[in-house]
């Protein structure tokens, strides 16, 4: 529905309406840095019809969010928080393009790319996400939603994205999957039993200073919540290493080596 989304409460089946303007007084209260309009995010595959319906509703909801929150900054002063548009458009590159030209002209501090790293495959993922930062305006930030898998970060830094989130280096961890520069460790595998070494020699993190991936290894078959906590530690550690890694490839002009290293170290499959 166009005035904005309904659902129920999980929790008491309780119905609720949340509009472009209530997610802007939610993320207000939060005092989150950065706040994010309501957007409409379709899946993958669908037709061109629906997703330049969802493009239409989406730029609407930015519209009306943006007013809102300015109209409240004008009343309180300045809140201190950044308020980022949302592209839209699914994998079509007409879409993407138009959904870039009509968030921008709302003169967002900030702005995401939305709707992608949901089933499609990375090539598309990637094409379009080029077709909308190409009409970003290069001067604020550009954050890919959702996204990705330590190969493919350098990936999207070289389309143009500064800034990215997923969920992928803590549900792995939950899942004893940890994140290294030769590529993937599985930790509860029997191979690891006896093995002395960090999980990671060439990593600085606490975890890989002071545990083994044996000592790992046996917390996960004791089912130890450590063992989760301290594999988090670690790939979360690793991640912003890989993005301190590609900020320093792209200052000595060796972006493209860099991603091409990557991706042949996790083609291997777990190490």
């Amino acid at each position: 529905m166009d005035e904005g989304v309904r659902f129920r409460s999980h929790l008491d089946g309780s119905e609720h309406l949340l509009t472009p303007e209530k997610a802007v007084e939610i993320q207000l209260a939060l005092g989150s840095d950065i706040a994010m309009v309501l957007d409409e995010c379709i899946e993958t595959p669908a037709p061109h019809e629906k997703a330049e319906a969802a493009v239409r509703r989406t730029t609407e909801w930015a519209r009306r969010a943006r007013h809102y929150f300015l109209e409240y900054a004008t009343r309180n002063g300045n809140l201190g928080q950044r308020q980022f548009g949302i592209v839209q458009g699914a994998t079509f590159s007409d879409l993407r393009r138009e959904s870039a030209r009509q968030v921008a002209e709302l003169d967002f501090p900030g702005y995401a790319v939305g709707g992608l790293a949901v089933g499609e495959p990375h090539a598309m993922t990637c094409e379009m996400t080029g077709e909308g930062t190409a009409l970003l305006p290069r001067d604020r930030p550009r954050y890919l939603m959702g996204v990705g898998r330590p190969e493919q970060l350098a990936d999207y830094v070289a389309l143009g994205i500064d800034m990215m989130d997923c969920v992928l280096p803590t549900r792995a961890a939950r899942h004893a999957c940890l994140y290294t520069s030769e590529g993937r460790v599985l930790i509860k595998s029997a191979r690891y039993a006896q093995d002395q070494q960090p999980i990671d020699p060439a990593c600085a993190c606490s975890v890989c200073r002071r545990y083994t991936r044996a000592y790992l290894r046996h917390l996960f078959a004791a089912g130890e919540l450590t063992a989760a906590i301290l594999a988090t530690h670690h790939n979360v550690h690793f991640y912003l290493d890989i993005m301190r890694q590609i900020r320093e490839a792209i200052e000595f002009g060796n972006l493209g080596k860099f991603s091409s290293e990557m991706h042949a170290r996790y083609a291997a499959g777990p190490v």
